[in-house]
């Protein structure tokens, strides 16, 4: 048992060194989300009461797998993970990514409030800079304006995010991370002795008039069989803002599926093959972020992720611990013009973006003990994945969205090299992680020359744990990230500007093919603590804390020129005479810090967290700010449970600071603080044993605000619910 005098002593130290030697950072960070709160009625009863616990404190902490592709507890990573179970995910009644992800510091979500406009940022990096996967395939869908990814939270057990330089293990997008979407299977529902089960649940959300119903089925009808399907509807509407307007045109029709069945056999085999589909009818402007224009559209949105897996593991067998998946994706978008208003195309028009991503990833584990005091995880393998983009339009080609493919090649191998008290002298263990990445890729397009180019992403981090509730760590990175060929290769109009009968103004994508990769370097340092039984037994708290700094070469930026001197010095009459380009270039240096901070406590009684992310950075030729900052902001939650009756309250808070890090004070924005209440019941016996009852208002005092500048509100005040049942035999 850690005594409370040397629990506060440690605490007051460590913070009063992160706080000196951070100062000018600005992104702090909490490491994982600590786990899953326990909410289920009998555990919550267990916890009170001390049963089942015995002298083990409360498991805060989540474990990390993207990270290294091995599992390792998150707290010991030298790096900042945060791992969201299914219990935190229920509480916060999910419609969206961004309602899991929007209190994980140093993760944001841009576009605005609509649906499709959502594109998530870590760290300042955004788009192709941030890989997606889901159950490790990944989601290559760049289309601009429109969203990165779609999937609903419904299929979700677990979303882990690896903030950081991630080249080493993934390749071409890895410089603000890595976010894993990993969806659901029967073995999270059925217990000891059950083999068949299902469960239904239905909510609403006044904000947009959000009415939502899933089916989920799930069986272990034979030993090593695992069978599970899911389909969610939703449909919403307008969008009610904090300051009492409406975001109107924001109307969504949704179904989505899951269908994933896994056999394990012949004792160390396992093969799973999926099925991930989600279908949106959207009504809104051709933009989807922002507030959007008068101009409307219909968007038919269709994404389908199929994936095949293997997988050997036999504990006796140090050298082969093998993983293999293969995965196709397929993005599909239908966008037919309702008016002419836009400008860009006539009424009726269907404008079409279709892309297909192909992958393979094999990965191998060997475990060695160089000595008595060493041990060793090598992990190597090979990965390959093209991507192939068509677009469609009423004269054959659709503006924006060029005809083309890349194809990816890398090999990579790192180690996780343990040491239990270092150089015979020092207590305790160290832990180093060297990696090496090595890919080669190609860019092609009818339209302009191939592009391709090679990239060795080389990183080492070192974590030390003196003691068994201390930890420091520190990280160097390199990564990099290919030219995306929407980047190269767009052609066509951008935007119009009609001036009048017979004076109109455009501006066109003009394409670049000799674009140079993006290339980053950086620094990461930090500590963390980790206690238990600090308030009362069988309770624990963690903090960790990291500062980064981040120098980028040939940033991938987007360069708008247009005249604005329109009939003084040049006639809009005279076709092309006032008319801009939009064009992919390179800006030479850019350098990027922050600070990250992310504490948890469970106990029986009592949960918290609390999260800190701040963010600066500009570019290093001009000193002109970069336009990927955020505000700092502080994330706070407390729970209580009460298992008397089967129950948990909690609270958020989010605390955003004034924004002043622009070179144009028109871009401020000001500070703003928002709440959250919510409730979650489970009865744990009697008639109504596996009903669920979650209850929630969001922005519960109708903050008006914005959290990105994307020249649109937040939403307003939302009354939430979420009733479930569960049925297992």
């Amino acid at each position: 048992m850690v005594g409370r005098n040397r629990f506060w002593g440690a605490s007051v130290s460590i913070l009063a060194l992160l706080s000196g030697g951070m100062a000018m950072a600005q992104t702090v960070e909490a490491e994982g989300s600590a786990g899953e709160p326990a909410v289920a009625g009998e555990q919550l009863a267990q916890e009170a009461s001390g049963e089942g616990a015995g002298d083990e404190a409360v498991e805060l902490e989540g474990v990390s797998v993207t990270a290294t592709r091995n599992p390792m507890r998150a707290f010991e990573y030298p790096g900042m993970v945060t791992v969201i179970g299914p219990q935190e995910m229920q509480t916060l009644q999910p419609s969206t990514p961004d309602d899991i992800l929007r209190f994980v510091p140093g993760v944001e979500f841009s576009g605005g409030p609509r649906r499709t406009g959502e594109v998530p940022s870590i760290r300042g990096f955004s788009g192709p800079d941030v890989i997606i996967l889901f159950d490790g395939a990944r989601q290559n869908v760049d289309t601009g304006h429109n969203g990165r990814f779609f999937i609903d939270p419904s299929v979700l057990k677990s979303v882990e995010v690896v903030r950081g330089p991630a080249s080493s293990l993934y390749g071409s997008g890895g410089m603000g991370g890595v976010i894993e979407f990993r969806t659901i299977d029967a073995a999270d529902f059925l217990g000891e002795g059950e083999t068949v089960g299902a469960k239904v649940g239905t909510g609403y959300q006044t904000v947009n008039r959000e009415t939502f119903g899933s089916f989920t089925g799930f069986a272990q009808p034979v030993e090593g069989l695992d069978v599970v399907a899911n389909i969610a509807k939703r449909d919403s509407g307008s969008i009610e803002l904090g300051d009492g307007t409406e975001l109107t045109n924001s109307d969504d029709d949704i179904i989505s599926g899951l269908g994933k069945v896994s056999y394990s056999f012949a004792e160390h085999h396992r093969i799973e093959g999926s099925f991930l589909t989600f279908r949106n009818t959207a009504e809104e402007p051709f933009n989807g972020q922002g507030a959007g224009g008068d101009d409307l559209t219909e968007k038919d949105i269709a994404s389908d992720t199929w994936r095949l897996a293997y997988n050997y593991h036999d504990p006796s067998n140090n050298l082969i611990d093998l993983d293999v998946v293969t995965y196709y994706t397929d993005f599909k978008t239908d966008v037919l013009r309702l008016d002419d208003l836009g400008n860009l195309g006539p009424e009726g028009e269907t404008l079409t973006r279709e892309v297909d991503t192909i992958g393979l990833r094999v990965d191998n584990r060997s475990r060695v003990m160089l000595s008595d005091d060493i041990g060793t995880v090598f992990t190597y393998g090979g990965e390959f994945y093209r991507d192939v983009q068509e677009g469609a339009a009423a004269n054959g080609e659709a503006d924006g969205v060029p005809d083309a493919d890349a194809t990816f090649y890398g090999i990579f191998a790192q180690a996780e090299i343990s040491v239990a008290e270092p150089f015979g002298v020092l207590p305790g263990d160290l832990l180093i992680i060297p990696g090496v990445r090595f890919d080669s890729y190609e860019s092609s397009s009818d339209i302009a020359d191939t592009n391709k180019d090679e990239a060795i992403s080389p990183r080492i981090g070192i974590s030390y744990l003196p003691t068994d509730w201390l930890m420091v760590f520190g990280s160097y990175g390199h990564a990099f990230r290919a030219p995306s060929i929407n980047e190269m290769y767009l052609e066509g109009n951008h935007f119009i500007i009609p001036l009048g009968p017979g004076a109109t103004v455009f501006n066109r994508f003009v394409a670049n093919p000799d674009l140079d990769p993006q290339r980053t370097e950086t620094f990461e340092f930090g500590a963390g603590l980790d206690f238990d039984d600090v308030f009362q037994n069988n309770d624990r708290f963690q903090i960790k804390a990291s500062h980064y700094i981040t120098y980028g070469k040939d940033f991938i930026d987007l360069d708008v020129v247009q005249r604005e001197d329109f009939f003084t010095g040049c006639n809009p009459f005279i076709p092309g005479a006032c008319d801009g380009t939009t064009t992919s270039v390179n800006v030479p240096k850019a350098k990027l810090w922050g600070t990250e901070v992310e504490a948890s406590y469970d106990g029986p009684r009592f949960l918290g967290t609390f999260g800190y992310s701040t963010i600066d950075g500009e570019n290093r030729d001009t000193g002109e700010k970069l336009g990927v900052l955020t505000e700092d902001q502080f994330i706070l939650m407390g729970g209580v449970k009460v298992p008397e009756i089967d129950s948990l309250f909690g609270w958020r808070s989010t605390f955003g600071l004034e924004f002043d890090k622009v070179d144009d004070r028109d871009e401020n924005r000001g500070p703003y603080d928002v709440h959250d209440i919510f409730v979650a019941w489970a009865p744990s016996e009697g008639l109504l044993q596996g009903f669920r009852v979650d209850l929630g208002v969001d922005n519960l005092f109708d903050e008006d605000y914005e959290r990105v500048f994307a020249s649109v509100k937040e939403p307003g005040r939302n009354f939430k619910a979420l009733v479930s049942y569960s049925l297992k035999f």
